[in-house]
């Protein structure tokens, strides 16, 4: 009987901890942009609100050095391929010092599209930038550009997985 008893409050604990994970979450949508998506802590601060001369939203985690998230749409031409979209972005990045290009993964959330890694040095600090690139329709494209020092931004790769897999059109 006090191994049901027990087995009960691990289950009732693990509720809880759900329940309080879901609650720390919560979602950006605005009336001016197309999209929306869900921040997993509240440690994420809006820096940059979308208005209808710049469409564009950014949130920093703590310090923007922790890490530093901007999202973009580009229009690209009908079913370009995903690969050629990414390179194209990747050239505005390859002139910054210690550039090294990582593997491009494939990534499927609520949209399904690439992730682009790689690495450089920022005021003698390595860095490290992962862009989700989503596509939405045959001529859109979203990118979700995380930024940060290399440590912080791998610890939160769980995150910006997270608010990747979130995205989607309303």
């Amino acid at each position: 009987m006090n191994k049901n008893k027990f087995h009960f409050l691990v289950l009732i604990a693990v509720l809880a901890l759900c329940a309080a994970n879901a609650a720390a979450q919560s979602a950006f949508s605005d009336p001016v942009v197309e999209y929306t998506f869900s921040l997993p802590e509240e440690k994420w601060t809006m820096t940059v609100k979308p208005s209808a001369t710049n469409p564009n939203v950014e949130y920093v985690y703590g310090d923007r050095r922790d890490g530093f998230l901007t999202v973009r749409k580009l229009t690209v031409g009908k079913d370009a391929v995903l690969s050629d979209v990414i390179q194209d972005e990747s050239q505005n990045v390859q002139l910054r010092p210690g550039y090294v290009a990582n593997k491009e993964e494939n990534f499927a959330g609520k949209l399904r599209g690439s992730v682009f890694n790689f690495e450089y040095v920022a005021s003698s600090r390595p860095m490290a930038g992962r862009y989700y690139f989503l596509r939405a329709d045959p001529t859109t494209v979203y990118v979700l550009r995380f930024s940060g020092e290399k440590d912080s931004l791998r610890s939160l790769r769980p995150q910006t997985d997270s608010i990747a897999r979130t995205f989607s059109l309303k």
